[in-house]
């Protein structure tokens, strides 16, 4: 195999490293400045466990062969990729920053300062930013600014969303892609990058709540006019949906998983009653016959609680109005029969699943929720070198991880 030599930021890969699965995504502009979808490579992934690496031999091997593959479709050889980023030591908060603007014109070492300002936070040592998102600027108390450079003014305000990750957990995907013989470009939290995939610029600006439900986490992220609003992520998602089927049919966790994709349902109201399937035993019973109305009632409850555990959480930072257009559920349990059907009975706002949009090549494969954080890793590293969409810091984000890893070091030890 030939491989091309690709040309810095003309090609990406993209690298999606969940519970469940691996998935490696290289894309490139098409002539027609479409982002064309090149390669794909997919490998179970045995090494986390709710979004957070506990193999680390496991995850490298299985990094190699979804990387591997995607290169050898795409025909392209790359030494650095665009890493996704989850589980429940992911803490997100807003924050408010105030200074004097100097000279009375907003020049960018105030939008510095401003956002230094708002991020100086008590924070544990443990602990790092990877993302200060802007949500708007106030200049003397007219808000609701989103560019405030060269604007006239006597005080300058910023609110921004910061979201922070443990500092090891974070070196630990680091170091499995290292191992596996790749640098890191950088990091973006998973539901960021899906909403680069699978959300519209009008939803973005009149206000969409993205829920990326994966196999170990469910992802979520509030967007309103034009900026993110809040962020959470729950440790739960589609692996307990399939433990509790395991459950409560008794039967093996490979084959409750088979169950779930073949014959599940997360609203019984939409299955009729004379559906049946066969289930494996364990112990060496024989196969029985049963009721897809019994498996329905098992992932109901839960697929319920995962929506109900985000309504909670929006009703309690009273963010329940700014999701006007309503909800995009995304992710691999996302393609569940009866999945946005259960979300607009939670939600009681209008819900759709959420594909990648917008891209070439590669439709036919991954038009798929799947493929949605891979796809979003993918456009966000081809626009970055572009704008700098998520990140107002010029410091890149891991010498500030190794300055707070020996901080944390010396203090302790």
């Amino acid at each position: 195999m030939v491989y091309k030599v690709a040309k810095k930021e003309s090609i990406v890969l993209g690298l999606d490293i969940g519970t469940t699965k691996i998935c490696a995504i290289v894309g490139e502009y098409g002539d027609d400045g479409v982002v064309e979808i090149t390669g794909i490579g997919t490998c179970p992934s045995k090494g986390l466990r709710k979004g957070v690496v506990v193999n680390i031999e496991s995850t490298v091997e299985s990094i190699r062969h979804a990387v591997e593959e995607a290169q050898l479709m795409a025909g392209v050889h790359l030494d650095s990729v665009y890493v996704g980023i989850a589980g429940g030591h992911i803490k997100g908060f807003n924050s408010h920053g105030i200074i004097a603007i100097k000279n009375g014109e907003v020049t960018p070492a105030d939008i510095e300062r401003v956002v230094d300002a708002a991020k100086a936070v008590a924070m544990p040592v443990d602990r790092e930013v990877i993302h200060i998102l802007p949500q708007e600027f106030i200049i003397d108390d007219q808000d609701g600014i989103r560019e405030p450079l060269g604007m006239a003014g006597v005080r300058l305000e910023a609110k921004v969303h910061i979201v922070t990750s443990a500092v090891t957990s974070t070196q630990n995907i680091v170091r499995c892609v290292n191992r596996a013989g790749f640098e890191v470009k950088d990091i973006i939290l998973e539901q960021l990058a899906s909403s680069e995939a699978v959300l519209t610029p009008d939803e973005r600006e009149l206000g969409v709540l993205l829920i990326d439900i994966g196999g170990g986490t469910t992802d979520v992220a509030l967007f309103a006019e034009g900026s993110v609003r809040h962020t959470m992520v729950l440790a739960v998602g589609g692996n307990h949906i399939t433990n509790d089927i395991a459950i409560g049919l008794r039967t093996p966790t490979t084959e409750a998983e088979r169950l779930k994709k073949a014959y599940g349902c997360a609203l019984s109201s939409l299955v009729r009653e004379d559906e049946t399937f066969e289930v494996m035993s364990v112990g060496g019973r024989g196969p029985r016959i049963l009721s897809r109305k019994l498996l329905t009632e098992i992932i109901e409850p839960r697929v319920e609680e995962i929506f109900s555990l985000v309504q909670h959480e929006l009703v309690k930072n009273d963010l329940g109005e700014l999701a006007t257009t309503g909800v995009v559920i995304t992710g691999g349990a996302s393609l569940m029969e009866g999945m946005v059907e259960s979300a607009e009975r939670v939600f009681e706002l209008p819900v759709r699943q959420g594909v990648p949009i917008g891209i070439g090549g590669l439709i036919d494969i991954v038009n798929n929720p799947l493929y949605a954080t891979g796809v979003g890793l993918v456009l966000y590293g081809l626009h970055s070198h572009q704008q700098e969409r998520f990140r107002l810091t010029e410091e890149s984000f891991f010498p500030r991880v190794f300055r707070r890893m020996g901080e944390w070091l010396t203090e302790y030890f």
